[in-house]
Parts: C-alpha cells; structure tokens; sequence
C-alpha cells in the first residue's frame, strides 16, 4: 500500500517544476492570444507542460537503467524538438504572396525549451528566458512599428476599382497616379452599368503591414470617388 502511494504522491519539487511550466506557457501563449494567433494561450501552455513532464520522465522514470553504460537520460527529451517542429510547422501558413505564422512557430519552440529547463530544474533560467521572450514579442512589434513601418519582404499586389463622375475623372486619376508610386497597371474608362460614370482601375504593390487599411486612409482623402473596391491579386 506504501508502496502505491508513494507512486501516486508526486514530489514537490517536481509538482513546483510543473506550476511553473503552466505559469511560463500561459505567459508566452497570452502575448499570442491578445494578437489574435492561431497558437493562444492553451497551445502554449500545453506545449510548455508536455516538455516539463517528457524531461521529467527522461530524468527520472528509468531508474533501473540509470547506471547502466548504455544510459541516455537525455534520449526522451531529445525527442521533444522533433514533436515541436511538427506543430510548428501546422502554425506556418501562406496567404498569396505573405508567409505567416513564423514567429508563433517561434515561440511553441521557444515554449518547448522553457518547459525542458523547467523540467531539469533550471527554473532561474526558464523564468529569465520567459521574461526575454516576451519582451521580444512586445518590445520589438512596437518598435517595427514606429521604424521598421514598410518594408521590401513580401509585398502584396492589390486591385483597386471605385467610379468618379464624368467631371471629376480626369483630376482623380491624376491624383491617384501620382499618391502611388507602386501603380503596375492603370486603367479609365465609361461605366457600362452606371451612366454617367468612369470606372477607374489600378493595381498596385502594398508593403505596409495593414494594406487595406491603408488603401482606404489614403483614398479618403481624395475627393470624387465612389463605391470602391479592393481585391488582393494572388500568382
């Protein structure tokens, strides 16, 4: 009967090991619910735990072969980075020409070592490590955002269509030509559906991080147009 509960009792420090794994994962994965990831704050946790108990066991659930020369407590744990590159690579998506999900790829790898080190009794450095990985997260999106707005990676091509009257066409499309410098393709032409109006098309390369957002900015302040209408262009 001893013998049984001392199987089912765990040992605190092991039971602190595997708090802090759920608390380090829910840290990691909250950053990445609050913005919007596919990967949120279960994923992470899960992924965070599930490396905590695999190095647990690696360490610990073999003690019969501990001493023997072919002993490798490391060989469970080795296999956590190969589960990890799995799950990863389900998060990795492309959408047309923008590849998304490398950076909560990223962060389950990341996730996948601060519960191995949770697991090996290193909390100082999961907790150390947690605290940078975040940072990165937070920190370095808001400074993307205020220096590194546009960038050359991964531009999005997109077709604009809006109608202007007969009166206005000719300066809005003087205007549009010369707001976008990214224009590949322009074309202006009498509606066939709606007399009286001019259809005008371009299309055009985006790098901003929020492209329809930004079409929308800049073709509101442009006078003259009417029902417009962006699509993205995928090869």
């Amino acid at each position: 009967m001893e013998e049984i509960l001392a199987d089912i009792i765990i040992d605190k420090s092991m039971l602190l090991d595997i708090l802090l794994a759920i608390v380090l994962g829910f840290a990691i994965g909250f950053e990445r619910e609050i913005t919007n990831k596919w990967a949120g704050l279960r994923t992470h946790m899960l992924v965070c735990l599930g490396s905590c108990i695999f190095t647990l066991l690696s360490i610990h659930a073999f003690p019969v072969y501990a001493h023997s020369p072919q002993a490798d407590p490391a060989r469970i744990a080795a296999q956590i980075l190969t589960g990890i590159g799995f799950i990863g690579g389900g998060t990795v998506l492309r959408h047309g020409y923008s590849i998304y999900g490398l950076t909560t790829a990223a962060t389950l790898w990341i996730t996948a070592s601060i519960g191995m080190a949770c697991g090996c009794g290193f909390t100082a450095m999961a907790i150390v490590c947690t605290v940078l990985a975040v940072g990165t997260l937070v920190l370095i999106r808001i400074f993307e955002k205020q220096y590194i707005h546009k960038g050359s990676k991964n531009p999005r091509k997109f077709k604009v269509s809006f109608y202007s009257s007969f009166e206005t066409a000719d300066n809005v499309y003087s205007l549009i030509i010369d707001k976008f410098k990214s224009i590949f393709e322009i074309n202006k032409a009498a509606s066939s559906s709606n007399e009286g109006l001019m259809k005008i098309s371009f299309k055009l390369d985006i790098y901003d991080k929020n492209p329809v957002q930004a079409l929308h900015k800049e073709l509101n302040d442009i006078e003259g147009i009417e029902s417009v209408s962006i699509q993205e262009l995928y090869e």
